[in-house]
């Protein structure tokens, strides 16, 4: 037994040390997933160290005891943090915002911010349509495609959400990690719309926004069909896809993000919320230490980086590369400063851009903390309803470990709870 109080208390002390871990890359990758196992186990390490604490008391594992109280508090404390209420809406949308949501929409809506165990099923009778085709490049049989996820019939708010998967531009697809939280939203009565946006080297940043814009037509057209107002329509992604969700929320007939076959249509969107999506691609390049990754030749805009691979790599090889921004871009900051500022979001901010709900984690060792808040304080200064959730001690990808039981992921769908329900009763 006291072998078992020194494992269960070490263990506490251990996940609640990485808490006060902040590396950045290229190091970050190491102690990104022991993080996100301490957050998402942050219950069971309270546990365990309460436990390893009291088998120290009873058989005299002296050391157990202050490490196991120590583990326990350090990781109470965490969930205290995270899971604490905010007067982020109070100042986004007034003191009377909660009187905006109906009181059928709150009766769909989950009560608490955190529960030892959220089920997080859909509905019996929803749905989900995958592989649909929703657009064809013209000039070429390339067919983007998409999953939607439906609700059950009679609890349809009539809110439709464009989705944008991570993946750091370059990898990853729809349906990745994302179901618990699509049948989270499904629950609501939402329509949500998954979609496989062309990654890079197939297209740059332009051809990515132009397919979000397509997602954006294709979903307006096909309102009727699922029950979804047209002018409910909102945008969200999270890492690469909150990236370009925020980035085509701003700029809907900017031409350089627009195909031209979508000139004249209606682009615009309801509102658009970003899990820890980049919103400065100079402070993102910068945070991420990106100087030091000057082994592959940056490719000229435009271009497929099949066509420019003086490594010859492989292409399972590209996969290493998710990420450069001087393959996405086109080149170094020093070398293309205005195809960077085009991409950052944080440049397209006007007082007619759609509400913005803004998550991410302090600790974030991708996606600067400082940028994030930079772009809600520009959203202010115009005008712009935006509330910007930070997770203290908490990394990228927090979202996509164990939802159903990790305190911040289950925070940040109840914030999203509330903002797209002001989303569907928004004027």
């Amino acid at each position: 037994m006291i072998a078992l109080a020194y494992l269960l208390s070490g263990f506490s002390l251990l996940m609640s040390a990485f808490f006060f871990v902040r590396v950045q890359n290229p190091l970050g990758w190491i102690t990104l997933f022991p993080k996100l196992f301490a957050a998402g186990l942050s219950f069971f390490w309270i546990v365990a160290g309460a436990s390893g604490a009291f088998l120290g008391l009873v058989y005299g594992a002296i050391w157990a005891v202050p490490m196991g109280i120590a583990g326990a508090c350090i990781v109470t404390w965490y969930i205290y943090r995270c899971t604490r209420d905010h007067k982020g809406f109070e100042k986004a949308f007034g003191s009377d915002w909660k009187n905006r949501i109906s009181p059928e929409q709150a009766s769909h809506m989950v009560k608490r911010r955190w529960s030892f165990y959220r089920k997080m099923n859909a509905s019996p009778g929803s749905s989900v349509q995958r592989d649909l085709a929703f657009w064809t490049i013209p000039g070429t049989d390339r067919e983007l495609l998409c999953d939607v996820w439906r609700p059950v019939d009679g609890i349809v708010s009539g809110l439709g959400i464009v989705y944008l998967h991570g993946g750091a531009w370059f990898i990853m697809d729809k349906d990745f990690g994302t179901r618990p939280m699509f049948n989270h939203l499904v629950a609501q009565g939402h329509t949500v719309m998954d979609v496989a946006y062309r990654l890079c080297p197939e297209v740059d940043i332009y051809g990515m926004v132009g397919d979000v814009k397509r997602a954006i037509t294709w979903m307006r057209a096909n309102a009727d069909r699922y029950a979804i107002n047209p002018q409910k329509v909102v945008l969200g992604g999270a890492s690469a896809g909150g990236h370009l969700a925020l980035l085509a929320g701003y700029t809907p007939h900017l031409s350089d993000f627009t195909p031209n076959e979508l000139n004249g249509e209606d682009l615009s969107v309801s509102g658009v919320f970003s899990y820890y999506g980049p919103t400065d691609m100079q402070a993102t390049y910068d945070h991420e230490n990106q100087s030091l990754f000057t082994d592959l030749p940056p490719v000229s805009i435009g271009e497929k980086l099949e066509s420019t691979n003086r490594l010859n790599l492989d292409p399972e090889i590209l996969r290493f590369y998710a990420g450069r921004l001087d393959l996405l871009l086109g080149g170094y900051p020093q070398d293309v400063p205005d195809i960077y500022e085009l991409a950052s979001p944080s440049n397209h901010v006007h007082p007619s851009s759609p509400p913005t709900l803004l998550i991410q984690g302090k600790q974030d060792f991708i996606t600067p903390i400082d940028a994030t808040c930079d772009l809600h304080t520009i959203l202010v200064e115009y005008g712009v309803p935006a509330v910007n959730i930070v997770f203290p001690w908490t990394d990228h990808a927090f979202d996509l470990l164990l939802p159903q039981i990790s305190p911040p992921a289950q925070s940040a769908l109840y914030d999203l709870d509330r903002f797209l329900a002001l989303m569907l009763n928004k004027n």
